[in-house]
């Protein structure tokens, strides 16, 4: 049996690990580079090793002396960095350790994406040809460039122009070399309007291969998943789609003699039929929904599988509805850019289960929560941008559905923009409510309002009032004298308060307030009058009676407020502006943490709006930063090569004056 497991991994997914392991009373150790110090999952762990440098994690020398130092006997990879390596795979076999995963030849047929599909072809699963860069045409068009080693979206570029295929297909190979260590990368047709079905396989030392229900990831950003759902909604519509997928998925997890949990993933059309896209290796990052309908612990299963357990003859059945949601540190509205910095606060109140779907009442709503982070984690620059996954089980998936958009809404998290909003405005889109998805949703329904606020502009003024109103009495409870008269107190008539608040839409907010014989009151025209108001909570009343509560919290000269409803961070603007603190017009800013890897032209060259200039790497991701204007490019202030703090200049276009 095993005593010990090093998971080889991060954040939500070795938390995961662990919350299993302390079940079933196994040891656990983790591993860490600088960046990840003060990370959750390093308390968690009964051992912790500290990896060189920020990849450590694709370390196989330093992780394997890890496991020998902390005397693990078990190694669990977790998912992404070198969950789908075979030399990683091999390495842990050759020094005697017990490798949670499946054999290191099943791991490299499947590593190479452009084998596997050869592969698949030849045992009769339907695939989508492969595509040499070098003899596309127009008529190929559109494609997908992909990298051959990697997953998560990485690597992956759509190309509709012959005239950008050679500069994707170089920032493909970049993006997978910085991320899986190979840039080896391959295209093949591109199907706009596809369904991205997965099966589930579980199969054990002993001939047993279970296809344990499958999974509908259509709701996708940038190629990469964002919602998940078990069952899928057009394999439900679509007869006799299920039995062909599980056969389609035994036959790929029995060419490669296959053993323990992967993910067989296809590409369907509105009609059922389908074509076999790749087969991951290790546990998906969206295997809670599986776990809720089926009642398993897909990682205790992995345990026991490379234990030699033997499975039951058939999985267990299916049973109700799981949605699982992704919450990105990220600005949809800005193209996707990720967010970095401190997660001040991260409640999902209405989560009752943690890492685990067992227990549930089969007639209510559970709401399940994996998260990498807690209040005061740090979002890297280094790393993926996953703050949690938020899951929802149901009989039924209207009700599923539901769950998942309430618990959201009322989620607080404080510090880091999130893809919150859009997440909710997905889920309550009627279209998503109907099962209509696929893989173009964000192009079809418009991501521009998919992503707006779920508090609209007249909601989000309540929202500044609340916050001047406790601020204003958390000034009063901090002052050090007089602090039971109210501020800006006089024994006769005296003028309003005035504060100013900005968004992260970057819309400001003038609130006035005055300090009267009965409190505090507000000018009329704001429609509302103060029911109460202390530093952390404000009530405010309309005037038909009905009150509403606005939670408001502080950090620095930010204040973040939540409502039933959704939640809006503020900036405070100051009343008098420092010289020298504004950034002038046409001025190009680092929008996160990175590394320039390129730049498109030089200073004094002429540029047109949109054109692209500047290349950030952050988060194993590029970023584009384009020219806000038609102009000179008067300013240059990076080169390749130089690292980048956020809020940094970085060069300047000078408009013609009309």
């Amino acid at each position: 049996m095993i005593n010990r497991i090093l998971v080889a991994n991060r954040g939500e997914i070795a938390r995961r690990v662990f919350a299993t392991c302390r079940r079933l009373g196994i040891s656990t150790v983790a591993v860490y580079t600088d960046p990840d110090t003060a990370a959750p999952h390093v308390a968690e762990a009964d051992a912790r090793v500290r990896l060189p440098g920020t990849d450590g994690y694709l370390d196989i020398d330093a992780i394997l002396a890890a496991a020998r130092a902390t005397g693990a006997d078990a190694i669990h990879p977790g998912y992404g960095f070198l969950s789908e390596n075979a030399e990683f795979a091999t390495a842990v076999e050759v020094v005697g350790l017990r490798w949670i995963g499946p054999p290191a030849e099943a791991v490299r047929a499947m590593g190479s994406k452009i084998e596997s599909k050869k592969m698949m072809a030849a045992a009769g699963v339907p695939v989508l040809d492969e595509l040499d860069p070098d003899t596309i045409t127009g008529q190929h068009l559109p494609v997908l460039v992909k990298a051959s080693a990697g997953g998560g979206g990485r690597g992956m570029r759509v190309v509709t122009s012959l005239a950008d295929l050679e500069g994707e297909v170089a920032a493909a190979g970049r993006e997978a070399q910085s991320a899986f260590g190979d840039p080896t990368v391959f295209c093949e047709r591109y199907l706009p309007t596809g369904h991205h079905i997965e099966v589930q396989v579980m199969a054990d030392t002993h001939g047993t291969v279970w296809p344990v229900g499958e999974r509908e990831c259509s709701i996708q950003r940038r190629h990469q998943k964002i919602i998940e759902e078990a069952p899928s909604p057009l394999v439900e519509r679509v007869p006799d789609m299920r039995e062909r997928l599980f056969e389609a998925a035994r036959l790929a997890a029995g060419t490669i003699g296959y053993t323990g949990a992967g993910t067989v993933e296809f590409l369907a059309s509105d009609q059922g039929e389908f074509y076999f896209l790749e087969m991951n290796t290790r546990l998906q990052v969206e295997h809670p929904v599986t776990e809720a309908t089926t009642g398993l612990d897909l990682v205790e299963l992995q345990i026991r599988v490379a234990e030699g357990d033997r499975l039951d003859p058939q999985p267990p059945p299916t049973r109700g509805h799981a949605i699982e949601a992704r919450l990105y540190a990220e600005d949809p509205a800005r193209n996707w850019q990720p967010q970095a910095g401190t997660v001040h606060r991260v409640d999902v109140a209405r989560a009752r289960a943690h890492f685990e779907s067992d227990g549930r009442d089969p007639q209510a709503p559970v709401v399940r929560l994996d998260s990498g982070v807690l209040d005061g984690s740090q979002v890297s620059i280094h790393y993926d941008p996953m703050l949690a996954k938020v899951i929802s089980y149901a009989p039924q998936r209207e009700r599923a559905v539901r769950a998942l958009a309430d618990a959201l809404a009322r989620a607080r998290v404080h510090g880091v923009g999130t893809n919150r909003d859009l997440l909710v405005n997905v889920l309550r889109h009627p279209a998503f409510l109907d099962g209509e998805t696929d893989t173009a949703f964000f192009d079809t329904h418009g991501l521009t309002e998919l992503a707006a606020p779920l508090i609209d502009d007249a909601g989000a003024r309540l929202c500044a009032v609340a916050a001047a109103l406790a601020d204003a009495a958390a000034n009063r409870a901090a002052a050090r004298v007089l602090a039971g008269l109210p501020g800006g107190w006089r024994n006769v008539g005296a003028g309003d308060q005035v504060k100013t608040y900005r968004s992260t839409a970057d819309t400001e907010y003038r609130i006035r307030y005055r300090h009267c014989r009965t409190g505090v009151a507000l000018p009329d025209d704001e429609g509302v009058r103060v029911v109460s108001a202390t530093a952390e909570r404000v009530v405010l009343a309309e005037p038909s009676g009905a009150e509403s509560t606005y939670d408001v919290s502080r950090y620095g000269a930010r204040t973040c407020v939540d409502t039933p409803a959704g939640g809006i961070e503020f900036s405070v603007v100051p009343r008098f502006v420092e010289p020298g603190s504004t950034i002038a017009k046409g001025s190009l800013v680092a929008p996160m943490p990175g590394l320039v890897i390129r730049v498109g032209t030089e200073a004094g060259a002429e540029v047109s709006l949109g054109q692209p200039l500047i290349w950030l790497e952050a988060m194993k991701m590029e970023h584009t930063l384009t020219a806000p204007a038609d102009g000179v490019l008067a300013e240059l202030h990076v080169g390749p090569g130089d690292q980048v703090d956020v809020g940094a200049v970085l060069a300047r276009v000078d408009t013609p004056e009309p």
